[in-house]
């Protein structure tokens, strides 16, 4: 049996026999027909042969009809097929911003500004606080700028930022965190569901905990899905360092790394190897030290506001959407690296591109720094054992 685009399934992937037209057999029998056509579609896939111009995926249209069996309804077809419509439409390079707030419209505002997307939709998920700031943009609308609370909004995204945080009386750090999980599992799975090819960017606090928790619940590859992380701190850190260096001898691998907040880890590689050089070399890298240690001390005391993150979550957007395989101190999965045996998320320099996490560099720590990184997945792990999700 040969399985044909025109006479058995059409090119949307739709099964239409013409002795079934009518769809007058019994169920069963039309079940077991369509279990049929799946196994010979397996057995030998002819359109696998066809090129990708010709028309229909076969992988798609094998898990329409494993799906069909299973009796799902037209209107779930239209849903999950929806997330490819926005290409056919010519929207290539789709963003979604997730939450409310200051930092949800600083997102919005920054993305805009650098005329990163062919279309940016807003989807507020708060329930009070910046109603207002949600009503403006509806009133003075933004070119390629969609406001929605549908999440069906977010279909076809290539990247879906995270802004949102839940608003909770308790006032144990622990229960503000279940109160954010408790959030996250009911719209984190919907995200994943309308754009299931998109890069997760996550910029809610904790930004580490958040990120892994979208992890968890979305079901992703942990490349897909990226936290903030130390971007900010670090674009300050080596923009601080590079205006006080000579242009010939600026060192651009001053990264800040490792868990967002205080426990954070300024690293100069050509500092910290220096523990393995020479005294002479040593004392000639005393002004750099110093420097260092300056611009470390001004980056943990500038605070991150709202438009901060902004422009930072604008740049990774950017990264990602143009494919610049830039580099990044974002939040990843850090399993495997420096002796971190639990899955945890902390801030490494990062390749971006289209798929996320592309490459993730190495650095030469001291000792000291290392521990503190695993110091810092380990309160980490230890935190997300005590959340419920």
């Amino acid at each position: 049996m040969v399985i044909r685009v025109g006479k058995h399934v059409d090119g949307q992937g739709r099964i239409y026999l013409p002795y079934l037209k009518d769809w007058s057999h019994p169920k069963s029998s039309v079940i077991g027909l369509i279990n049929e056509m799946i196994g010979k579609f397996e057995e030998e896939p002819p359109l696998c042969l066809r090129s990708s111009t010709d028309g229909s995926n076969p992988v798609e249209l094998m898990a329409f009809m494993a799906k069909v069996s299973g009796g799902i309804s037209d209107m779930s077809l239209k849903s999950q097929t929806k997330a490819g419509r926005d290409n056919r439409d010519g929207v290539t390079s789709k963003v979604t911003v997730v939450g409310g707030g200051d930092l949800g419209l600083a997102c919005v505002m920054a993305i805009s500004a650098k005329d990163v997307a062919d279309k940016l939709v807003f989807i507020d998920v708060s329930e009070s606080a910046t109603k207002g700031g949600t009503m403006d943009l509806d009133i003075f609308s933004l070119p390629k700028v969609e406001v929605s609370k549908d999440f069906s909004a977010s279909a076809g995204s290539k990247v879906v930022v995270v802004t949102a945080n839940s608003w909770s009386n308790d006032r144990s750090y622990l229960g503000v965190l279940q109160s954010n999980v408790d959030l996250y599992k009911r719209i984190i799975p919907q995200l994943a569901h309308y754009s299931p090819n998109c890069v997760l960017l996550i910029a809610s606090q904790p930004v580490d905990v958040m990120t892994y928790i979208v992890w968890k619940l979305s079901k992703f590859p942990p490349s897909h899905v990226i936290g903030t992380g130390c971007n900010l701190d670090s674009e300050r850190f080596q923009y601080i360092t590079g205006n006080h260096q000579k242009p010939q001898s600026v060192d651009t691998h001053a990264w800040i790394i490792g868990e967002h907040g205080e426990n954070k880890v300024a690293t100069w590689s050509e500092l910290d190897i220096a523990v393995n050089r020479s005294p002479d070399m040593v004392a000639n890298q005393n002004p750099q030290m110093q420097l260092a240690d300056r611009a470390f001390e001004f980056v943990k005391v500038k605070g991150q506001r709202s438009w901060s993150v902004g422009l930072s979550v604008s740049d990774l957007t950017e990264s990602i959407v143009r494919n610049k395989r830039k580099r990044h101190s974002v939040s990843t999965l850090v399993k495997g690296w420096y002796g971190i045996n639990n899955d945890v998320f902390l801030s490494l320099p990062c390749v971006l591109g289209n798929t996320g996490v592309m490459d993730i560099t190495t650095i030469s720590l001291q000792d000291e720094k290392v521990q503190k990184l695993r110091n810092s997945a380990v309160s980490l792990h230890n935190l997300l054992q005590q959340l419920q999700f």
